[in-house]
Order: C-alpha cells, then structure tokens, then sequence
C-alpha cells in the first residue's frame, strides 16, 4: 500500500493520519546510481585515512545518509545535506580531495539535486 490512508471510526474531534511511504525499493535504484554511491564510498575510505580524527568522525557520521540507511524517503535533504558534508570536508584537503568532490557532484546529478 503507499499513499495516505485516513480512516475515520465514529466519535468526535477525530484526528490523526497514517502515512504510507516507503524508500523505493533498490530494484527501484538505476544501476548507475548505485554504481556511483559505491564508488563515492571507496573514494570516502581512501580519503578517511588522510584526515584529522575529527574530519574523519564527521564522515563516519554521513556515512548511513551517503547509503540512503537510516534516511525516512519523506526526507530526502538529509541524503543532500550528508553529501555537502562529505564534499566539504573533501575540499579542505585540495587536490586529495577532488575525487571525493566529483564522486559527490556526480551522485547528486543523478539523484536529480544539481
């Protein structure tokens, strides 16, 4: 079932909402994109060890929203919000960081956020 489901069972100064809506399934994501969290993934590992140990909490932090675990599918900014994150952190390392940088662009082109 998905969408919203509202019964109603006598009485007065009824309220109340039942809301049906799931993460999409991941027959539902493109190959591609998960190809790209993958990827992205990898690069995060690499770069983990060349960061102070608060950079590297921070992303261990992300890491659940990086993979959509842990994300409600009504709040999809907090996938957006973890990668910036991610993005952040990579970019104060420079070049070392430019791969995390563009793994991040390129997952957020396909999740339809640039």
């Amino acid at each position: 079932m998905s969408g919203d489901n509202v019964n109603m069972y006598g009485g007065s100064g009824n309220t109340g909402i039942q809301n049906n809506h799931f993460a999409p399934s991941a027959e539902a994501v493109s190959p591609e994109l998960r190809e790209a969290v993958r990827e992205l993934l990898r690069l995060v590992g690499e770069l983990r060890g060349q960061l102070p140990p608060a950079s590297a909490r921070v992303l261990d932090d992300n890491l659940p929203a990086l993979t959509g675990q842990g994300v409600p599918p009504q709040a999809p900014e907090e996938r957006h919000r973890a990668l910036l994150a991610v993005a952040g952190i990579a970019a104060t390392v420079s070049t070392v960081g430019e791969p995390v940088v563009e793994a991040v662009r390129k997952v957020l082109g396909l999740l339809g956020a640039v």
